[in-house]
C-alpha cells in the first residue's frame, strides 16, 4: 500500500507526518508552552505558503511572530513532530513576518520533502475550512474557534462545527486486458486519468464506484476492491483508491467528461516512457496523470500487472 500523506511518495504507509495531538487541542496552556519553539506555517489569503528564494518552506518559530495560539483568527495547532516540536498554521496577515516568495500546494507536493508538503497540505485544508465557515450554517451567527482552531462554535445558537472532508472514489477500471481512462476538456491535450467521483449520501463506497463509472463512461462494473487513500486538499477531499473489474462495454461520455477510452498496457507503458524521456514525445499518444496523485499510482500499478 502506498503512503497516505498528501505528497504520496514512498514512506511508511500508516505513519502521518505529525502526531496531531488531539489531547492537546483543548489545553490552551500546553499550546502556549509549545508556541515559542514551535514552527509556524504562514499562509496568505490565497492559501500560498511563505517561502524562501528557492520556494522552499519558511516556517519561523512562534517566538519570531506576534500572534500565539488560541482564539478566533489566531494560530491553528497542527501537531507535534518526532522531536517534540509543535507545528502551527497562521494567516500571514496576522504577522509582520514576510518572505521573498510564495509556494502553491501543487508545486510543494512535487518539489518539497514529504514531511513539509504534508504539513502544508494539512494547514491549507484547515485554512480553507475556516475561510468558508465564518458563520453558522444553522442560524447564521458568527463562529468563534477553539480546540487549537479545530472547533467552531456559534455565538448565537452554540452549534458546533468541525472541519469537513469530502470522500471521493478514484478507480482503475479494467476489462482484464485494457484500462479505462477519461479526460476533462480543461486538461492538457492528450492527458487522460482514472475515473473519479464524490460519494453521495446513503451510498457505500462500492456503490459509488459502480455508479460513477456508469454515469461518466457507460461502462458496467462487475466488482471492485479498495486499495489505498490519499488526502487531496484541493480543497478538502479524501481520495479512496479502488481497482475494478468491468464489462468490455464501449465507453460513452456524458457532460462530465470530454472523452473516455480503453487503453492497452503497451499504450500506458509508452506514456510512462514519454514522461521519463520527453525526447520520445512526438506530440501524439497518451499522456497520464502526474506522479503526485493517487491516480498515477493506480495507473502505474495496473501497467505493472498488479491484480
Amino acid at each position: 500500500m502506498p503512503a497516505s500523506p498528501f505528497a504520496f511518495v514512498e514512506a511508511e504507509p500508516c505513519r502521518a507526518a505529525l502526531d496531531r495531538g488531539d489531547h492537546l487541542r483543548h489545553d490552551a496552556s500546553a499550546l502556549a508552552r509549545l508556541w515559542p519553539d514551535a514552527r509556524v506555517v504562514l499562509l496568505d489569503e490565497a492559501g500560498l505558503a511563505l517561502a524562501d528564494e528557492q520556494r522552499r518552506l519558511l516556517a519561523p518559530t512562534g517566538a519570531q511572530l506576534s500572534e500565539g495560539p488560541g482564539g478566533p483568527g489566531a494560530a491553528v495547532f497542527l501537531g507535534v513532530d518526532e522531536n517534540g516540536t509543535g507545528w502551527f498554521a497562521l494567516d500571514a496577515a496576522l504577522s509582520a513576518f514576510d518572505a521573498p516568495q510564495r509556494s502553491d500546494l501543487r508545486g510543494a507536493a512535487t518539489h518539497w520533502p514529504h514531511f513539509e508538503a504534508s504539513v502544508f497540505a494539512q494547514a491549507r485544508a484547515v485554512q480553507h475550512w475556516r475561510q468558508r465557515h465564518r458563520h453558522c450554517g444553522a442560524c447564521g451567527g458568527a463562529l468563534t474557534f477553539s480546540r487549537g482552531g479545530w472547533l467552531g462554535t456559534c455565538t448565537q445558537c452554540s452549534t458546533e462545527h468541525y472541519p469537513r472532508t469530502d470522500p471521493a472514489v478514484i478507480v482503475a477500471v479494467s476489462d482484464g486486458e485494457r484500462l479505462l481512462l477519461g479526460r476533462q476538456g480543461s486538461w492538457p491535450a492528450r492527458r487522460y486519468s482514472t475515473i473519479a467521483g464524490f460519494v453521495e449520501p446513503g451510498e457505500s463506497l462500492e456503490h459509488t464506484v459502480a455508479r460513477e463509472v456508469l454515469e461518466e463512461t457507460g461502462v458496467r462494473v462487475k466488482s471492485c476492491r479498495y486499495l489505498a487513500s490519499q488526502p487531496w486538499p484541493f480543497p478538502s477531499s479524501l481520495m479512496l483508491g479502488f481497482v475494478a473489474d468491468a464489462h468490455a462495454d464501449t465507453p460513452r461520455v456524458s457532460d462530465e467528461l470530454e472523452d473516455a477510452r480503453w487503453f492497452t498496457r503497451e499504450e500506458v507503458r509508452a506514456a510512462q516512457a514519454r514522461e521519463a524521456d520527453p525526447a520520445q514525445d512526438d506530440g501524439t499518444g497518451l499522456l497520464v496523470s502526474p506522479r503526485l496523485s493517487i491516480a498515477r499510482w493506480l495507473i502505474d500499478r495496473w501497467a505493472d500487472g498488479a491484480a
